[in-house]
């Protein structure tokens, strides 16, 4: 499932039969009827008046982020909140609950602070009572608009941001009047979505060798959009990094947005450098002014969807084929040499089937190889990874996964997957909460 976010260009690709042309007198306009998704919104005051309430627990349908802290997993369900699995026991994870926060996304936790973006505000609530949610503070305006999914059948109707947040969609045929002079259009909407893919990018490496602090700070999946390093908060909004100072952790505090040109993705933490995957490459950027990340180098690579991970001299990223955010046709893990961060190079690139998350620990790296399936991979070597696979389960989708202390968490389509991988030759499943269908 994938999460889109919208960007004032012009969208090339509609379902030419679905648009019947007429031509006004004006030559410089014409006139679009098609059927298409058509917004359905809930105005800014009653958004921001729903309550953000602790409820029973939901079964997991259409999920997004995942995050780990304090034996707690955090499982986004897309755009209504978050549900909370006691995982005290991996062998058997408890789903205690849900928080219902309204176009929810993504996560991230420090100390009893739940940091959630809700639609275009920026929510901390402190979770100190989990039964109890308490919105301790909410920075209004904060990030760019973003879509629930749509039906990608159709193209979708022009926006009108005026009148709320949009909530849901509904297939109508329109006719639009549209502007055409100076202007390349094509089909009958004039909006390019890129995808932000249902989960954003971050992975804990062996936890030790990133700065998060275990009883502090979450760990987050590869596809994290929000990531925290000392008393900063790091988000994605639309091509911009924004800051937050969560020195103060109730109350963050709206900091720097640093430019980077490009359609960026997924965020991920390692010693003092912030590593950021886009659609057209990662980039670096130092944290040694946490305030203000500072540019650091940069991997060009097709244009593609692109979380990384990273551990020691190396980053792992998975650029991935066939959706909103690739053009091309391949599928595959990049290995890169960042040993000299200024000027990172490409050690090897392996064939993949269709790659979404990844981690690391310890030169063990695993995989959400899509329909193919988690894959783990002994990386010492980096030149002959292909050749070190040491164990692949294929009869499940997977997206996203957190190793940590010897327990991998994935999420997939199909539901919460949880590995005891200390014995790498006999990786044990411990337990699976099914995702309904």
């Amino acid at each position: 499932m994938k999460i889109l976010k919208l960007k004032n260009t012009l969208q090339l690709a509609v379902i030419l039969s679905l648009v019947l042309f007429s031509y006004s007198c004006d030559k410089s306009t014409e006139k679009f009827t098609y059927v298409a998704n058509v917004p359905i919104y809930m105005d800014y005051d009653e958004f921001r008046a729903t309550a953000i309430t602790f409820e029973a627990p939901m079964p997991l349908e259409n999920t997004g982020k995942i995050y780990f802290k304090g034996g707690k997993i955090y499982v986004n369900e897309l755009f209504k909140g978050i549900h909370v699995i006691d995982n005290s026991d991996p062998t058997a994870p408890n789903n205690i609950g849900f928080i219902s926060i309204p176009g929810n996304v993504d996560i991230a936790i420090k100390g009893n602070i739940l940091y959630v973006d809700s639609y275009i505000d920026l929510l901390a609530i402190d979770i100190s009572n989990i039964n109890n949610p308490q919105v301790t503070t909410r920075l209004e305006n904060v990030f760019e608009p973003s879509l629930p999914p749509f039906d990608e059948t159709f193209p979708v109707a022009p926006l009108d941001h005026d009148q709320g947040v949009v909530i849901d969609w509904k297939i109508e045929k329109i006719t639009e009047k549209i502007d055409v002079t100076g202007n390349y259009y094509y089909g009958g909407t004039r909006w390019l979505f890129t995808e932000v893919d249902a989960l954003s990018a971050n992975s804990p490496g062996s936890g030790t060798k990133t700065y998060f602090v275990p009883n502090a700070v979450g760990v987050a999946g590869s596809m994290a959009r929000f990531i925290i390093f000392s008393d900063y908060l790091y988000t994605i909004n639309a091509e911009d990094i924004k800051v937050f100072n969560i020195s103060n952790t109730p109350e963050p505090q709206e900091g720097a947005s640093v430019e980077t040109a490009r359609i960026i993705e997924t965020l991920f933490v390692y010693n003092d450098n912030l590593f950021v995957g886009s659609t057209t490459g990662m980039l670096i950027y130092s944290l040694g002014n946490p305030a203000n990340p500072t540019y650091l180098s940069m991997l060009d690579h097709f244009r593609s969807c692109d979380p990384v991970v990273v551990e020691g001299d190396y980053a792992y990223v998975t650029l991935r084929a066939g959706s909103g955010c690739g053009s091309s046709n391949s599928n595959q893990l990049d290995v890169v040499n960042i040993a000299n961060i200024t000027s990172p190079y490409l050690v090897k690139s392996y064939s993949m089937t269709g790659p979404y998350g990844l981690g690391i620990d310890n030169d063990v790296l695993f995989i959400c190889d899509g329909d193919d399936g988690l894959k783990v991979f002994d990386a010492t070597d980096k030149t002959r990874i292909s050749n070190n696979m040491i164990k692949h389960f294929p009869a499940i989708n997977a997206f996203d996964i957190i190793p940590y202390n010897n327990l991998a968490m994935m999420i997939g389509s199909d539901g919460l997957y949880q590995y005891n991988y200390s014995d790498l030759d006999n990786m044990e499943l411990l337990s699976v909460i099914p995702i309904v269908k």
